[in-house]
């Protein structure tokens, strides 16, 4: 059987970080939703997304296809209720379409279909949040599921380790004297990472491969650093994708970060509001600020932003794609995509700059910005142009 990722059309509420990419790219717990579902199924997945991401995230088509909804995570009673879907039959968990399964040559037709309703418990994903309000669960998850049966590297009798059984470190990664605290949680110490001296760690939390905790940082539950990243300071319930630096001083809460991100130095994000009351989001789809519901809420950026030395972001702020923020002072709540500027007022990052910096950062990395990619940043500097005052 032949496995595809489908986005439906709650993946907006995922901006700006699924201005980029498709939505099973997105990372929650220890791995990408993709890379969840391949472990569970022992097979590659391909995408079904917008159709200007479809260059660099191809859809595979084989004579028998089944397609899930990428907001949706496994587990084995929901994969079960998949593999026993027929032709002609829809999956649904309420009135959201989960999957379905289609010949090579077949038109779709949902409305057509025989519904099967599930009637057991399904986890998803459902706005950009969820990415740190779920991530003390996801982590567990992933834990377990890349840990069992395995026997970790030996933990350095240099650092002090609370419920060690729930530590586990990969080959290549390097430890110094410090502290990893899994009572609240697991602790996941990827690939060839390194956890300087003194840094103080409480799970659940990840590291993925290639990433680097630096010295003195303080780590608090729920936080995920994305592969090749470096985070330093003070870190909270928060989620890097990958390739981002907050290599300095400075508190990050209750956010989300993109990849080829780069946070300056002091650099700090307000994740509660001084009356307590629930934090309002910039939304994407109603072009206005909304309520999350939650009471701790700090930054979402989209890929490849960057902030200066010193830089304050209040309660709720979101940041779009490639923007550049600078200056003294909190900037708006809501800086759209190819901004340039900060408190004092924004122009746009013009397209030939972004991709100038884009390929200086990614080269770093010994990634180059591909055709696909300039493309895919092309397409969303015009979509977004309604955002930007200039």
């Amino acid at each position: 059987m032949n496995y595809i990722h489908f986005d439906d059309h709650l993946h907006q509420q995922f901006l700006p970080l699924t201005y980029t990419r498709p939505v099973s790219e997105l990372r929650l717990g220890i791995l990408t939703l993709k890379e969840k579902w391949e472990h569970y199924l022992k097979t590659s997945i391909s995408y079904k997304t917008e159709a200007y991401l479809a260059p660099k995230y191809t859809e595979h088509v084989e004579s028998e296809n089944l397609y899930i909804n990428s907001r949706y995570l496994p587990s084995e009673v929901l994969l079960t209720a998949i593999k026993n879907l027929e032709f002609g039959q829809v999956l649904k968990h309420k009135d959201i379409v989960l999957a379905y399964l289609l010949k090579k040559e077949e038109s779709i037709d949902l409305s057509t279909f025989k519904v099967v309703q599930v009637d057991f418990d399904v986890n998803c994903i459902e706005t950009v949040t969820d990415l740190f309000s779920k991530n003390h669960t996801a982590i567990r998850s992933d834990f377990k599921l890349l840990t069992e049966g395995r026997t970790s590297q030996p933990i350095p009798d240099t650092v002090t380790c609370f419920n060690k059984e729930h530590i586990f470190i990969e080959e290549g990664a390097t430890l110094y004297n410090g502290t990893l605290n899994a009572t609240e949680g697991p602790i996941y110490i990827g690939k060839n990472t390194e956890v300087m001296e003194n840094s103080a760690i409480r799970g659940p939390f990840a590291l993925c491969e290639h990433s680097t905790i630096k010295m003195g940082a303080k780590i608090y539950t729920g936080t995920t650093v994305g592969p090749h990243s470096k985070v330093g300071g003070e870190v909270s319930n928060s989620m890097i994708l990958g390739y981002s630096n907050k290599g300095h001083d400075g508190f990050l809460g209750n956010s989300v970060i993109g990849e080829w991100c780069n946070l300056g130095a002091d650099t700090n994000t307000s994740n509660l509001k001084n009356n307590y009351t629930n934090v309002k989001l910039w939304d994407y789809q109603s072009s206005r600020f909304k309520d999350t519901g939650l009471q701790f809420c700090g930054l979402i950026m989209g890929d490849h932003s960057k902030c200066s030395i010193n830089m304050m972001f209040n309660t709720g702020t979101s940041v779009g794609v490639s923007a550049n923020i600078f200056g003294s002072g909190f900037p708006r709540n809501f800086i759209p995509s190819f901004s340039w500027g900060g408190s004092q007022g924004t122009m746009t990052y013009k397209l030939e700059k972004v991709f100038e910096v884009a390929e200086l950062v990614m080269q770093r990395r010994g990634i180059h910005l591909s055709e696909l990619d300039k493309g895919i940043l092309e397409h969303v500097f015009m979509f977004t142009k309604i955002h930007r005052r200039d």
